[in-house]
């Protein structure tokens, strides 16, 4: 689901030191070419009845080692780092002027070379928080808050800022766009991390505790002072965590629509000024607000009236310079980069600066850099076999539905209806993004990316009260990844994740079909899964299940929770199943979508084994190589806390011990760890 509150995710792209490099020097000129099947990533002494998992990516895992930069490596991690260095030489180019460079060229140009001077972000040290600072410390009074936090808003675009604000689609009535309030105002990955009373949660909250200090005095703050000031920050983070949903209970969107008038909104915050909120961001009309969690929001209007005015600057101080933290001189940098990369996620070494710089440009300009992307790596041959494929999976589930002996015809036929009302978008939209009005200048980055943040907040904004733009994507046309939006009703694949090895038109059409025709299963049924169920046809919020098609869906549903329940993850912990059980669901169900479809593809076809796989074999080995993958243990627990999909091991061990089809492909005897007898099997779809 698209339902999130507005993050500084810029923070996270930028974080590392200056100095470090260790990759090559040279960016790639095209992007390179792996087959969606690759043998060298296999390991054929792993009998694969046994571990699939490792029969179909022990290969891959020995000659990948996890990078020095990295917290988890993957195939689709690698393919996004290949995407990277690939745009780091067109941004290098476009870096370098001339007059033949269109406006939005010029603009990504000039961003990146304004992130890539280190000279001039060491020179302005911490200079691009100062107004800020001043502004925080010119507070006189608890009721200037809603003016200084709407401006703060606007500078760091970040829901870490005390609490989170933008717009998103009414649940209501989805063709309309509505102003959201979102939970907010903590720093660490979940509610969780301040709460739990364990040796290692309480490890983990004295490292941060330790970091907050040495942000404070970063500042100026004297170590004594710097020592107060982060534990007020602990205190006050943890009472709103503690007021927040959990990860698993944010997976429940009846939990997170409340919609409310204004005068509702301010009855439930007495003590702050929405209207003066407003204001500051621009917003003229008092329209409707759906607020996610209005417990966080009680909790707030409790610190709003027992805080006193210096606890609130000094929680504000923390927020703006920790969510502006990468944008600053190497101290800064260096000091982000220890906490939430190196502690949190078990990760070495610091990225390179151009790849820093790439995924900023990506995060803050990323249409005007997927035009270059696009122009250079997707045909429209490519889109056309994609949207074939994409049909063909639409009609293999119209074919599973109308099968269900589980499902009454009511039912049924709303399924029919949200199935055929089902939009896929593939590449990049139909229309690109404006980002006239976006100010850039070559000399000046914290400014660029401060006025980026400000860009985007106020698009958000500017939808308030305006009916849905059903052609705006989430994701930018080089991202290695796809999504399902419940409340749009369609299927997004960027053009980046549609390149070998993901999808590969050199090749027979089993491991594209395994791969590519499993992921756009896999977002296929994120429209039916336990979240996605609960949206209609057009997207609106509401139950359009019968009682009995409901409850035999949630029995179905809960085998695949026993079942992933029992999976390992690192040390003591297991799958949280579910947190995971949307993307288990969809994992499970998209492989048997992709099989049917594939199979009707090749039904006239004579199928050859090759490279001493069968056809059948070829199918789940492409299947499985889609996620070729390891991770460090800190990222594996950060994961395992926050992370709504499975590890990889279990998204391609835990399908495939429910397919029959797979039993058959490698002649698994009963019994085997692979296998399952039939009634034990988990089927849904």
């Amino acid at each position: 689901m698209k339902l999130k509150p507005l993050p500084t995710l810029l923070a996270a792209l930028l974080s590392g030191a200056a100095f470090a490099a260790t990759e090559p020097e040279q960016p790639l000129q095209q992007l390179p070419y792996t087959p969606a099947l690759d043998v060298k990533a296999m390991d054929r002494t792993v009998d694969p009845c046994d571990d699939f998992y490792q029969y179909s990516c022990g290969g891959w895992m020995k000659a990948n080692p996890i990078p020095a930069d990295q917290s988890r490596w993957s195939v689709y991690a690698k393919m996004a780092d290949d995407n990277q260095r690939y745009l780091w030489g067109v941004l290098q180019t476009l870096s370098q002027g001339g007059p033949e460079r269109n406006a939005n060229q010029a603009k990504i140009g000039d961003y990146f070379a304004a992130c890539m001077d280190e000279t001039a972000l060491e020179k302005a040290g911490m200079a691009p928080l100062q107004p800020w600072l001043e502004r925080v410390a010119a507070l006189k009074d608890k009721r200037e808050l809603p003016g200084l936090i709407a401006a703060l808003h606007l500078a760091t675009n970040s829901g870490r800022v005390a609490f989170g604000f933008g717009s998103g689609q009414d649940f209501a009535d989805p063709t309309q766009v509505i102003a959201f309030a979102f939970a907010g105002g903590t720093s660490l990955p979940e509610r969780g991390y301040y709460l739990d009373q364990d040796q290692r949660g309480k490890a983990l909250r004295a490292k941060f505790v330790a970091h907050v200090q040495r942000i404070f005095q970063l500042l100026g703050d004297s170590p004594a002072a710097a020592k107060a000031a982060a534990q007020t920050v602990l205190g006050f983070e943890t009472a709103l965590a503690r007021a927040s949903l959990s990860p698993v209970e944010r997976r429940d969107p009846h939990k997170l629509a409340n919609r409310m008038t204004a005068e509702q909104l301010q009855a439930l915050t007495p003590s702050f000024d929405w209207a003066a909120y407003r204001q500051a961001l621009g917003l003229k009309e008092a329209g409707a607000v759906n607020v996610t969690e209005p417990r966080f929001y009680r909790q707030l209007e409790r610190e709003l009236r027992q805080r006193p005015l210096a606890q609130w600057q000094t929680l504000l101080r923390w927020q703006l310079a920790s969510t502006q933290a990468a944008l600053l001189s190497k101290a800064w940098v260096q000091e982000d980069f220890d906490f939430f990369q190196r502690t949190l996620n078990g990760t070495p070494q610091p990225q390179p600066r151009w790849k820093r710089c790439v995924a900023a440009v990506d995060m803050q300009l990323g249409e005007a850099l997927g035009q270059e992307f696009v122009a250079r790596n997707f045909s429209p041959e490519l889109k056309a076999a994609t949207l074939k494929m994409a049909e063909q999976v639409q009609q293999a589930m119209a074919q599973r539905i109308a099968l269900l002996r589980w499902m009454d015809d009511a039912t049924k036929a709303k399924a029919m209806e949200k199935l055929r009302t089902m939009v896929n978008k593939v590449g990049y939209p139909d229309r690109w993004r404006d980002y006239g009005s976006y100010q850039v200048d070559r000399n000046d980055f914290a400014g660029n990316a401060q006025r980026g943040f400000s860009f985007e907040m106020r698009r958000q904004l500017a939808k308030i009260g305006k009916p849905l733009d059903r052609g705006e994507w989430l994701m930018t046309p080089q991202t290695v990844n796809a999504y399902y939006d419940a409340q749009m009703n369609d299927m997004n694949f960027p053009a980046g994740v549609l390149q070998p090895p993901l999808y590969d038109s050199k090749i027979d059409d089993a491991p594209s079909y395994g791969n590519t025709g499993g992921t756009i299963g896999h977002e296929l049924i994120h429209g039916f899964d336990d979240e996605g169920r609960k949206f209609d046809a057009a997207g609106r919020l509401r139950d359009w299940w019968s009682a009995g098609a409901g409850k035999a869906f949630q029995r179905r549903a809960q085998c695949v929770v026993d079942q992933y329940a029992q999976y390992p993850v690192v040390d003591e912990i297991k799958i949280n199943s579910k947190l995971t059980l949307g993307e288990d669901l969809a994992d499970l169900g998209g492989l048997i979508l992709a099989h049917i479809a594939w199979k009707q593809q090749v039904a006239s076809m004579k199928l050859e084994d090759r490279e001493g796989l069968s056809p059948e074999q070829r199918f789940f080995v492409g299947f499985a190589q889609w996620d070729c993958s390891h991770a460090r243990p800190e990222a594996l627990r950060v994961k395992a806390r926050t992370d709504p999909h499975s590890p990889g091991r279990w998204r391609i061990n835990g399908v495939v011990v429910n397919m029959p089809e797979f039993e058959k492909a490698f002649a698994c005897k009963p019994g085997s760890k692979m296998t399952r007898p039939d009634a034990e099997r988990c089927k849904v779809w």
